[in-house]
């Protein structure tokens, strides 16, 4: 092949490399962004050894399924303890009934005596007198009655209050006992373990990172123009590479923000001369091939 004919192939397979990178230019797509997910680090909320925390990185956990324990032997017997204050107080509450039984007794007899003092007056066998004594008598019993339930309505009333006020610290312990507990918030896949069996946990140490990577978010970036173009509840295409190819899927716009930001250095934008761009987030259910971090775009 002479010289010319090599200059002609060079300049040949030049401009099908041209041809072919235009192709997969992304002048096709309307924004372009990367995927994320809801994330939620967990924290411990409680203090003590880390009994049991059997969980691994990428393992999938349920909304609410127990994880892990950490140490609450102190918290379960200062809960005994106040049980077993609260039961011998309560012995001590007073018994209405028996306390008065006595006075009333004593009521009942005098006011029986009245009445037949009160016969014998009116058949003129006894004076007045006697009849003002007995009535003396009922008035000053039926004070001490009034008295005597006084009292222990009182006695019973304060105990009442220390009950209700034990009843409060009981509940606070078994507060904490439930926060011993390690449970994921959400349903998701864990990313990322920070802690393991046996370590000290302090309230807010991190334990765990999970994701919930089954409905991936695209957050995307778009150009002043194109803002009249989009709603939130709108559908939209979402393209994500899939090794050679671009696989698609459905998505649905979430938000859009009110105010605009530069444009970030790893995100091409429609309008490459557009300095300001506003993010959106798109919602996107994954089939199990989208990761955090991936980049997508959409088409609007």
């Amino acid at each position: 092949m002479n010289l010319f004919g090599i200059k002609v192939g060079l300049f040949s397979l030049a401009l099908s490399t041209l041809f072919v990178s235009c192709g997969k230019s992304d002048g096709d797509y309307d924004a372009s962004g990367t995927f994320e997910a809801t994330e939620v680090i967990v924290s411990a909320e409680s203090m003590g050894k880390i009994l049991q925390f059997d969980i691994t990185e990428g393992q999938q956990l349920t909304q609410n399924q127990s994880v892990g324990i950490i140490d609450s032997t102190q918290l379960y017997l200062k809960k005994q303890q106040l049980l077993a204050s609260q039961k011998a107080m309560l012995t001590r509450r007073p018994d209405l009934n028996k306390q008065i039984a006595a006075l009333e007794q004593q009521v009942a007899t005098a006011k029986t005596e009245k009445k037949r003092i009160q016969n014998l007056v009116n058949a003129n066998a006894a004076n007045q007198k006697q009849l003002d004594d007995v009535n003396a008598q009922i008035a000053v019993l039926e004070k001490q009655l009034i008295a005597q339930k006084s009292n222990i309505d009182s006695a019973n009333e304060g105990i009442s209050e220390d009950n209700k006020s034990v009843n409060i610290q009981i509940a606070q312990i078994e507060d904490q006992l439930v926060k011993a507990k390690i449970t994921s918030p959400i349903t998701g896949t864990v990313l990322t373990k920070y802690a393991e069996t046996g370590e000290l946990a302090v309230a807010g140490k991190a334990l765990f990172k999970i994701a919930d990577i089954n409905n991936m978010i695209l957050r995307a970036y778009i150009t002043n123009s194109q803002l009249t173009q989009i709603k939130i509840g709108q559908k939209v295409k979402v393209f994500a590479d899939s090794g050679e190819d671009q696989k698609e899927y459905a998505g649905t716009i979430e938000w859009i923000s009110d105010k605009s930001e530069f444009t970030p250095k790893t995100i091409a934008t429609k309008d490459e001369r557009a300095n300001m761009v506003y993010a959106l987030k798109i919602s996107v259910k994954n089939d199990g091939f989208l990761k955090i971090g991936m980049y997508g775009d959409i088409k609007l």
